[in-house]
This record gives C-alpha cells, structure tokens and sequence, in this order.
C-alpha cells in the first residue's frame, strides 16, 4: 500500500506516550540492537519481540489499561493500539523513524472499529508492521515485501485503510484508553470507529 507521510525525521520523537527515554524501554531496545546490528533485522527482532512477548488485551481477557509504551511494557500487555506505541518507542529509541497508521475494521458490517499499527521507514520506503498478536486465524508477519498484517481490508464491507502515516498516536484512539478503567469494557463497545 502506498502512505502519505511527511519527512521521515519526523517520525523521530518522544512524548507521554512513545515514552522511549524511559530506561526500561532504553534497555529493552539497547538489548535487542545488540544481537541485531542490521536495521532490518533490529525491526524484526524488535517487532516480534512486541507481537509475541506482549499479550493482547483481549485475547489474554486482561482488563488493564496500558496506553504509554512503558506502560505496556511493564503490564505485558495491551490493545494493537498500545503494542503499536511500544513498538515505535522501541524503534525510535534506535534512530529508526516509525509512524501510526489505522484501518476500520468490523465484524458485522454494521458496527466499526479502529485498529492501530505502524509504518516503519527502512530501505527508503515506509513499510507497515501489524504486531497485534498471532492467535488461530491471524498470522502477521514482518515483512518489507507484501503487507502480512493481521487483516486485509474488505472494502465491499465498509472497511478501510488510512493511508497517512502519522507522527503521533490518534489523539481520540488516547482520550478513549484514558477514558475507561477497564479495557475488555472498551472492546465490547467503546472503540473508536474511525479518525
């Protein structure tokens, strides 16, 4: 899929929430580059370490909330959305620019919701990585050639791709995480449905 997107420095920084200054996230990303010197194989080592060592919320019936990437990496666990801020801490922390990037998804057809992942710049171009979790019909994979992300949009239903890689995290996707005390609550009906 082609993105639109500003100049990868952008995609560079820190705040509350791709909060990579933190040590343990400093640590945790020092570590990874250590085994993998090569950037392409630093995202790898650094994308499968989120999909696989954080839990999904919901797939592990977890209720916390994590929203911040240390919060997510000291819970060891969290939406797409909060596996997404800490991978792109993980990556920024090490010089690679990462960005946001959503799609609508439903279930039904009726009912929508976001999904959060991100776009990581290697090689000259903006490749997207969904490190959601694998699970019994889901099989993301890292991959700089064809997307081998969680799911594919079905237009016919409704659903899209965002194509802007964002520098920030969607500031609706934060105030809906802030907003609730149990996260299973939200992913039975609080959602953002779209940007």
């Amino acid at each position: 899929m082609t993105v639109d997107s500003d100049a990868p420095e952008t995609y560079l920084g820190q705040d509350a929430v791709v909060d990579f200054g933190r040590p343990e996230i400093s640590e945790l990303a020092s570590g990874l580059r250590s085994h993998h010197t090569d950037d392409v194989d630093f995202a790898r080592a650094a994308f499968e370490h989120v999909r696989d060592k954080i839990r999904h919320s919901w797939d592990a019936q977890d209720p916390r909330v994590s929203i911040s990437a240390s919060d997510t990496l000291a819970h060891g666990t969290g939406l797409c959305f909060a596996k997404a801020h800490l991978l792109a801490a993980i990556l920024r922390s090490q010089g690679m620019p990462t960005g946001f990037c959503y799609q609508r998804l439903t279930d039904d057809g009726a009912t929508f919701m976001l999904h959060g992942l991100v776009a990581v710049f290697l090689n000259g171009n903006w490749h997207r990585q969904d490190a959601r979790g694998n699970k019994p019909g889901i099989d993301a994979q890292f991959s700089l050639g064809e997307e081998r992300l969680a799911w594919s949009v079905r237009p016919e239903l409704g659903e899209r791709d965002y194509d802007r890689v964002f520098a920030t995290p969607s500031r609706k996707v934060i105030e809906t995480l802030e907003a609730t005390k149990n996260i299973l609550d939200l992913c039975r009906g609080g959602l953002p449905s779209d940007l």
